[in-house]
């Protein structure tokens, strides 16, 4: 006998109907019905959902062992301020300080009050003025010529890569392995009398500039960055018409500003603290640097003066460095150039 409604139709008839019918028979305690789909759940791992350190999350409840980590980490924390910015805080402690006292109690906090006039007599008699704009002009250069040499050489070797290509890589990973000490003849001679030029490059800044483009370690540094950029990239910008200088400038370089912001630090850094190369080639002392200049003038300076000059050179790599740090740390997000 069927039951109808009062419209006339069965019960497990009409739309509802077909669609349970339809819809896949769930598994069952005592196993899965034909027809439907089994789903495996993988048995998690005991070190899963785990945080494991040095000091177990049973331990961390303890209050005695809590307090004594967040001291030793104060502690190591206080220690890495003492070595890392103590000396650098001292120096600027000593440049205002007055020379007796620097050698008397060098550890004292101003005993006789503070001297300015270290700092104005180190810019003007000493005529730190003149070799800090030295410093600034060697290390605007060093950098320029060695940003041009690395980031072309770097491009043509990585995203060109020609059929020469790896022979003049390694070439220049070759270079990494020749002391710096053995070039400095052969250099200093090509200087001297340099090719196509025909006059010396002594006393010129050219001098300076132009040895510094030739840092392999800067191109394998560029060359190692490119080769992890998406080369799907350059292929479309290729196909869209681009040529290689506008692959270059358009895509390349927007890129790679992380590397280009390392390569900066250490090509200022480097230029800064140069010392050996800028005294051989630039004998003039008004056309050298801090970094040849202080240490000529340290027997003939007042001691608070010379602290205070060398704490005036210190001020540009310090502060380069501040600005550009989150550059310099950071890995760059790539991850939205490419779609898909």
């Amino acid at each position: 006998m069927t039951v109808t409604n009062p419209t006339g139709q069965r019960p497990d008839a009409g739309p509802a109907a077909d669609a349970r019918r339809r819809a896949p028979v769930a598994a069952t305690p005592a196993g899965p019905v034909r027809g439907a789909r089994t789903v495996r759940k993988r048995k998690a791992s005991q070190f899963e959902n785990s945080s494991r350190g040095y000091i177990s999350a049973q331990d961390w409840r303890n209050p005695r062992v809590k307090a004594t980590v967040k001291a030793l980490h104060g502690i190591l924390l206080a220690l890495l301020l003492v070595v890392g910015v103590g000396p650098m805080l001292l120096l600027a402690k000593y440049a205002i300080t007055p020379t007796q006292d620097i050698i008397r109690s060098p550890l004292a906090i101003f005993p006789h009050g503070v001297r300015w006039e270290n700092l104005s007599e180190a810019w003007n008699d000493v005529k730190v003025s003149r070799y800090f704009l030295n410093t600034i002009w060697l290390a605007i250069g060093s950098w320029f010529v060695q940003m041009v040499v690395a980031t072309t050489g770097g491009y043509v070797l990585s995203v060109l890569r020609p059929a020469w290509g790896k022979i003049v890589n390694g070439l220049v990973i070759a270079t990494l392995f020749v002391p710096s000490v053995v070039l400095l003849v052969p250099l200093y001679l090509t200087i001297l009398n340099p090719p196509l030029i025909g006059t010396s490059l002594i006393n010129n800044f050219f001098a300076v500039w132009l040895p510094a483009g030739a840092s392999a370690f800067n191109v394998v540094l560029m060359t190692r960055f490119f080769d992890g950029l998406p080369r799907e990239v350059f292929e479309a910008a290729k196909v869209d018409g681009a040529s290689a200088f506008r692959l270059f400038w358009s895509v390349v370089l927007p890129m790679s500003k992380p590397i280009l912001g390392v390569v900066s630090v250490f090509a200022t850094v480097a230029s800064w603290k140069d010392f050996l190369w800028p005294m051989l080639v630039l004998k003039d002392p008004a056309q050298q640097p801090l970094s040849v200049r202080l240490p000529a003038i340290a027997s003939q300076t007042d001691l608070g003066v010379f602290l205070a000059a060398l704490a005036i050179s210190t001020l540009i790599p310090v502060v380069f460095f501040i600005a550009f740090q989150r550059l310099f740390l950071s890995g760059a997000g790539l991850g939205g150039a490419v779609k898909g």
